[in-house]
């Protein structure tokens, strides 16, 4: 395990980006988003990824300096397309748009279709819950058939990611933000790279038994070599039995079919499609009761007595919060296979590589 300190990560992974032809702005902001996915501790979603960035964009999977393309404009709807830009440009864009018309209606609903890679979902309900709005996303990843729904041995969904972020006056906004799968893909390949192992029952295998293999989802691989799931065998599980599988199932069709994007399936060309919904919570409560009681419920909530084994009942990004503060204060820890990726990637680009 090695540790790298955020400055050098940042500095790394900008100039890979500017080295295969995105701006110094959209290098340093991709950068960023995926350090920031790391600082939260979600490192599926992080700097491991910059390595098929790189490859996506020599593949003509992702376009660099993309804008979004608006398709449909209400007052309170949009349908804007981020024609395989880099999620981290397009994305915020449509957050924005989804901002600006719920400031005006109260209500606004954002349909983003195909988009390169939009990181972690969380990021973008804190973006709006920073402008003090209620939002909930549903998102596919079209073309990337992982997941075997509950009672299949075989793969038919995305990981299929939901959020949603609820602001806080004067205080750090709650966001839940997860897979709908028992592990994101990100976390298979993370263990690949001698990262932190799966939970047991994470992966099936073509035989209909449970597996902890990353190689049940790539086949074989070299440690600091490419993972492709196109190889595997297996699939990730659905979390939370036919619960998790019918949410996957909903997020496909309201990510992918009513975006644009698609709901996964074979021969599709790689695209987020995320639907968005923001909501102002002034317009909904005149009265002002719902922060005081979001403050009232949280006390409550943590106040249940922990189970055995568990220090303290947290609320949905506790955990991050925690884990930001302390990896922006020491660093990052990658594992030597995935920094190794990430050195050997730059340098194939012509990228500098920091000393540590």
């Amino acid at each position: 395990m090695v540790l790298v300190p955020v400055a050098k990560l940042e500095q790394v992974c900008a100039d890979t980006f500017a080295r295969i032809g995105s701006t110094p702005e959209e290098a340093l902001r991709v950068a960023r988003s995926l350090i920031g996915a790391n600082l939260t501790g979600h490192d599926s979603h992080g700097v491991i990824r910059v390595p098929r960035y790189v490859d996506w964009v020599k593949s003509g999977d992702i376009t660099p300096n993309q804008t979004v393309a608006v398709l449909v404009d209400t007052p309170s709807l949009a349908v804007v397309d981020g024609r395989y830009g880099f999620g981290q440009t397009v994305a915020p864009e449509a957050v924005r748009i989804g901002v600006a018309k719920a400031r005006d209606a109260g209500l606004s609903a954002v349909a983003l279709r195909d988009a390169g890679h939009i990181g972690r979902i969380g990021e973008w309900a804190e973006m709006a819950a920073a402008e003090g709005l209620v939002s909930i996303h549903f998102v596919t990843a079209s073309g990337s058939i992982l997941v075997a729904p509950f009672g299949a041995r075989e793969r038919r969904l995305s990981t299929a990611p939901f959020c949603v972020g609820v602001p806080r006056e004067g205080q750090e906004p709650v966001i839940l933000d997860f897979a709908t799968s028992i592990v994101a893909e990100g976390k298979v390949m993370v263990a690949s790279q001698g990262g932190k192992k799966l939970p047991e029952g994470a992966l099936i295998g073509p035989d209909g038994e449970f597996s902890t293999d990353p190689a049940m989802l790539y086949g074989p691989y070299e440690p600091e070599g490419p993972r492709d799931s196109t190889r595997g065998r297996g699939a990730i599980r659905a979390f939370g039995e036919h619960k998790g599988s019918g949410l996957a199932f909903m997020c496909e069709i309201l990510g992918g079919s009513l975006t644009g994007a698609k709901a996964t399936g074979p021969g599709r060309r790689f695209c987020n499609g995320m639907f968005s919904i923001y909501v102002d919570p002034k317009r909904v409560d005149p009265e002002q009761v719902f922060d005081a009681d979001v403050t009232r419920y949280i006390a409550y909530f943590k106040s249940a007595e922990p189970a055995k084994g568990v220090d303290e009942v947290l609320t949905p990004g506790e955990p991050e919060r925690r884990m930001r503060e302390e990896r922006t204060r020491n660093g990052v820890p990658l594992t030597e296979a995935t920094w190794n990726s990430i050195c050997a990637k730059a340098r194939e680009v012509g990228a500098g590589v920091p000393a540590l």
